[in-house]
């Protein structure tokens, strides 16, 4: 297997900011390793492209206007990390919770750690419980100064 350079994964960046602009969720899965796995706060270990396919389908029901914007990355192959930026509105149900029409803003980092060119480990970083109140799940008092 030849070695991946800066290039490759950038263009592997470049591949996965289309699909999540046209939020596929089965061009993003095939993005990964077929026993490719991801940490997500949100949906916990997903193992194999199923799974992580239908997590991202999830997120897109709930969330259909979702958009990432890259913040910046760092590559030092085979491992590279995504820092975005996320907005969405929470259109239908989230964790049970039917659609608020509320908007949710959040950073997060992905790091990812690639098999040639596709993803065969990920851990997603963000601020779940943030996500929760942001939508209504949870209430969280402000903080005292």
């Amino acid at each position: 297997m030849a070695t991946i350079t800066h290039a490759d994964l950038r263009a592997v960046v470049e591949r996965f900011m289309l699909c999540q602009r046209r939020r596929d969720p089965a061009a993003l899965a095939e993005l990964y390793a077929l026993d490719g796995t991801a940490e997500s706060p949100m949906y916990g270990t997903l193992v194999g492209r199923d799974a992580i396919e239908e997590a991202y389908a999830s997120f897109f029901t709930s969330f259909p206007d979702a958009t990432a914007e890259v913040d910046s990355m760092v590559i030092e192959p085979p491992h590279l990390a995504i820092f975005s930026t996320f907005t969405a509105t929470h259109v239908n149900e989230f964790f049970g919770l039917p659609g608020t029409g509320r908007r949710i803003d959040f950073r997060g980092a992905r790091w990812l750690q690639m098999e040639g060119d596709l993803i065969k480990h990920e851990r997603r970083i963000y601020d779940f419980t943030g996500i929760l109140v942001q939508v209504g799940v949870l209430r969280a008092k402000p903080a005292k100064p």
